[in-house]
């Protein structure tokens, strides 16, 4: 159980700070080229390799993402173990609360009481799924 609710908190955690990468990469692209409509699919498909190239340079997002990636790895890992009726949920409660926390204290404009009601419903629901 431990190990789903380390997951969830390190996805949550890699979401909040991927999310900041993600605005610094659209400040990067307003600047750069855009496909001509008359583009041919070449031209395109360049210009989207590169825009992509563009955000994984961007260290704000790359680390957060490869530790992201570690943490997918460990949950296959914990698959073989666990029931799927149980990580599955415990997993994705965690992310989204640790998701809505980070973004908090990283400084996103979120509405408080909305966000600590949500995450205290789904600290309930966990319990829940646990005690079961």
């Amino acid at each position: 159980m431990e190990k789903m609710i380390a997951v969830g908190v390190v996805w949550g955690a890699t979401n909040a700070m991927m999310h900041r990468g993600a605005l610094l990469w659209e400040e990067a692209l307003k600047s750069s080229a855009k496909p001509h409509p008359h583009s041919t699919l070449a031209q395109k498909f360049l210009i989207s390799l590169g825009n992509w190239m563009k955000l994984l340079s961007i260290w704000q997002y790359s680390i957060p993402f490869l530790i992201n990636l570690s943490a997918s790895a460990t949950f296959f890992y914990i698959l073989s173990d666990a029931p799927l009726s149980l990580a599955v949920p415990v997993t994705n409660a965690t992310t989204f609360a640790a998701t809505a926390i980070f973004a908090i204290l990283l400084g996103e404009h979120t509405h408080l009481p909305r966000a600590f009601f949500g995450t205290a419903l789904i600290v309930l629901g966990l319990c829940l799924c646990i005690n079961s």
